[in-house]
């Protein structure tokens, strides 16, 4: 991996600023399932990611895998380009703040 995994780890935790059970709780609204890009009317790609992350988030960092690592390298990638494209104006309802904690980080929360 390029990267070392001790930055990714600092990175994920970083951006992904959701807890496993917000997170989850998340992924069960319609807002969650109603966004992202779906592959033949399926589940979009953020939502199986934001999946794959609580678990992740439930796992020890000494029991992490590298496909482990290799996700939340992806995570990070996601979050840093989708949150360059932040829209102008209040964003709690939107698209954009959904995708995003899709992928575990809620702009919103602080």
């Amino acid at each position: 991996m390029a990267d070392d995994k001790s930055d990714i780890k600092a990175e994920f935790d970083d951006l992904v600023n959701m807890t496993a059970k917000e997170l989850e709780e998340f992924l069960d609204t319609d807002a969650s399932k109603d966004v992202g890009q779906k592959k033949d009317g399926k589940e979009s790609t953020g939502h199986e990611s934001g999946r794959r992350i609580v678990e992740i988030l439930k796992t020890k960092k000494a029991d992490l895998s590298d496909d482990d690592y290799e996700h939340m390298h992806k995570v990070v990638g996601y979050c840093k380009r989708h949150l360059a494209q932040q829209p102008d104006g209040d964003v709690t309802d939107t698209k954009w703040r959904y995708s995003l904690m899709n992928w575990g980080h809620d702009p919103k929360k602080k």
